[in-house]
Parts: structure tokens; C-alpha cells; sequence
């Protein structure tokens, strides 16, 4: 692992095991880093900031300054990295409710850099149902986490909670930093949410996707680098930014939308849930409920978005989705050759946590050359840093 020439913010929580912290710092430096410390006024208690500084040869951050605006935020600005270890439950849970009120959580909110967390707690912090949750919103956002590890903790339990070592600290960052721009000058095209197919002016046929996947996956690339278009279905998520959004209603939109933008495309995601079915004849006046006991709707099919596209493909990479209550790998390979997919990513509706408008998923990942990956659940942003991974090595071989 090298980080020669990374600037890499380290900032140390208020823990016992702040004191391993001075060993990342150093380890850092004598890996070609450029390493700036940001400590809590807690983390002074265990380590002071003359350790850090004679490690790193920099200033140690601990209160507001004057340096804030003139050196602080330039540096949070232009920083590689933002690895927090120790990361404490405390720290955690402000860093998901967006408090800054102390240097290392201001910068935390003022930087652009990838966010790599590495929290070190009692078992019963990290298991609480608080902590979860924090740990689930930061991972949405796009935060990655290194450990805990299970070990003898400073209470003398043994349990989950434990900082993790070195060596894992450093494999996580140095991952971490490769991802940075590895999409760079690929041109993503992505799919959200679900279509709307009129039956009235009113009512419409439509399903359960919230589009967080589609966007997770759109923040995602975006994120390494990628130039990304995202068509979109009907949503309430804000768009993500830095990203060419295209709004749509129906299939037909849809299948328009990308056409529009399929060829100048190197890769599509096609995460949206396109309905199969529209009615044949909308109505032009809303339907009146009057003395109906019963109602009869002819549908007719959608236009198949992944079929037409991989019909005219040229060297795109195609990637796409199968939602499925049963037979999850049987439809989902049926699809992949079906539809001439390189990717798919399937995933069973009825498990909890997993599917549509939640914020987590369990997918399992099938390529074109026979390969299968069945991923614990995750965040959508996991889910999606996975897939991305996936591709890349698809693009590569």
C-alpha cells in the first residue's frame, strides 16, 4: 500500500483508543502521506496534540481559530481523505444528525473527501438500536466503515467493539482512495424509480420502487469519478448532485429518454421498475365510481426497455435488475440471457429489509461468465459501491 502524496485528514475521537491512533498517523506518513490531525477536546484527555504534531509536522486541530477559513477549509476542501479513528458512538451520532459543533465535525460537513469511519465502543454502544441506525444513515450517505473487530475490550469484556487493527485501518483507506476516481471519464447512464401508466386522468398503474437504489447507484458514480444521466420516474428523493437528471412519467417516456442518451452511454444501469402492463384505452375523463360492482381493465404491454437497448448495443456494458418473489436465481439467469445482460443484480421483495422503500437490500449478483455473488444485507450505497466494483471488473476483462 503506498499514499504517497495523499493529504489525508485524521481526526481521533474522545476513546481509550485514541492512543492507536499516533500508530495510523505514523504509519501514514512513512507511506508518502501527508497527514493534518483534527482532535476532539476528549481526545486530548488520552493523547495530547504534541504526539501528533511531532509525527505529522503539522498543526493539530482542536478548537476554532483563525486558521478555520484560511487553512482548515481550504484543507477540508482539498483533502483525499477523512479517516475518524477511533470513531466514537458520540461522534457518530452527530455526524448523522449534521451537528458541527466542533472542528472535527464541522469539517466533517465542510469536506467533499470520501469518509471513512472506524468506530471503537462498548458492545452494548455498537449493538443499541441508536447506533445502528447512525451507522445505516452515515453508510447511505455514502461513509464507509473499517471494524469493530471482536476482541478484550477496555471495560475487560470481550466482545464486538474493538478498534480495528492497523493493518485492516490501512487496506480499508487505501480501497477507499482507489474507488476516489476510478469511474473517471466513464459515461453512466442509470434508471430510478417506477412509471405511471394512466387509467385516468386520476388514477394509475404503478409499484412500490422509491428510486433509492437507481439514485444510490447515480450518487455512487458519480462519486468515482463517473459522468452520469439519470432518467428518473416519479420520486420524492432530491436529485443527487452533480448529476444530468431526466424526469419521466411512463415506459414510453422512459424508452425515450434513453434512447436519447443510450449511444454516447459506456455503461446502463437499468435500476428502474418499468411497468410491464399499461391500459389499452385511458380514459380522457376520470372514471366515475357511479353503480359499478365490479371493473374491467385491458392492458397491453410496456415497450421493453432492456431488450430494445441490447438490441442496438455497441460497446456498452449493460447491467440490470430482477425483483423477485420466488425462483430468485432461476428468473434472475433466465433474465440475464433473455434480455443479453453482462450484470444482473437480483433480489428477493418478501425478505425484510430488502427491496422496495427501504434503505437497505440483499442482492445477489450474477455476470454473464457464470459468476455469483450473494452480498449480506447492506445500505443501498453499499449495494451500489459493490455493483460499480462488479462492472469495473467487467469493463476491465
Amino acid at each position: 500500500m503506498s499514499f504517497q502524496d495523499r493529504t489525508i485528514l485524521l481526526g481521533v475521537s474522545g476513546g481509550i483508543a485514541a492512543f492507536k491512533a499516533v500508530e495510523i498517523a505514523s504509519a501514514l506518513r512513512q507511506q508518502g502521506a501527508s497527514v493534518h490531525v483534527v482532535m476532539t477536546r476528549h481526545a486530548t484527555l488520552f493523547v495530547t496534540p504534541l504526539t501528533f504534531e511531532s509525527i505529522t509536522h503539522h498543526p493539530v486541530a482542536v478548537e476554532f481559530s483563525r486558521a478555520w477559513e484560511t487553512e482548515l477549509i481550504p484543507l477540508a476542501q482539498h483533502a483525499d481523505l477523512f479517516l475518524i479513528a477511533p470513531t466514537t458512538a458520540n461522534v457518530m451520532a452527530k455526524l448523522a444528525a449534521g451537528i458541527a459543533d466542533d472542528v472535527l465535525t464541522a469539517l466533517a460537513l465542510a469536506t467533499r473527501a470520501p469518509l471513512l469511519l472506524a468506530p471503537a465502543m462498548h458492545t452494548n454502544m455498537w449493538t443499541h438500536a441508536a447506533t445502528q441506525a447512525n451507522v445505516a444513515t452515515l453508510a447511505q450517505r455514502g461513509a464507509t466503515f473499517v471494524g469493530p473487530e471482536h476482541g478484550w475490550l477496555a471495560s475487560g469484556d470481550i466482545g464486538l467493539g474493538r478498534l480495528a487493527s492497523l493493518e485492516a485501518i490501512l487496506r480499508a483507506a487505501a480501497a477507499t482512495l482507489t474507488r476516489q476516481a476510478d469511474w473517471q471519464g466513464v459515461r453512466v447512464l442509470i434508471t430510478a424509480g417506477a412509471t405511471r401508466e394512466a387509467i385516468d386522468p386520476v388514477r394509475f398503474i404503478s409499484n412500490r420502487s422509491s428510486g433509492k437504489m437507481g439514485y444510490a447507484l447515480a450518487e455512487a458514480a458519480r462519486a468515482r469519478g463517473a459522468t452520469v444521466t439519470l432518467i428518473s420516474g416519479p420520486t420524492h428523493l432530491p436529485p443527487p448532485p452533480h448529476v444530468n437528471v431526466t424526469y419521466v412519467q411512463t415506459a414510453e417516456e422512459m424508452l425515450s429518454a434513453v434512447l436519447a442518451h443510450f449511444d454516447e452511454s459506456d455503461v446502463f444501469i437499468s435500476a428502474a421498475a418499468i411497468a410491464d402492463f399499461k391500459p389499452s384505452r385511458p380514459l380522457v375523463q376520470k372514471l366515475k365510481k357511479t353503480a359499478r360492482k365490479s371493473l374491467t381493465l385491458e392492458l397491453e404491454p410496456t415497450p421493453d426497455v432492456l431488450r430494445t437497448v441490447a438490441a442496438r448495443r455497441t460497446h456498452q456494458l449493460l447491467v440490470g435488475f430482477a425483483a423477485e418473489s420466488e425462483n430468485l436465481l432461476a428468473h434472475a439467469q433466465e433474465k440475464l440471457r433473455q434480455k443479453n445482460l453482462d450484470l444482473i443484480v437480483a433480489n428477493d421483495v418478501t425478505l425484510p429489509d430488502a427491496g422496495f422503500e427501504v434503505d437497505t437490500n440483499i442482492v445477489t449478483l450474477l455476470t454473464r461468465d457464470g459468476k455469483v455473488e450473494t452480498l449480506p444485507k447492506m445500505s443501498k450505497r453499499e449495494v451500489a459501491e459493490r455493483i460499480l466494483d462488479v462492472a469495473k471488473g467487467l469493463r476491465a476483462g
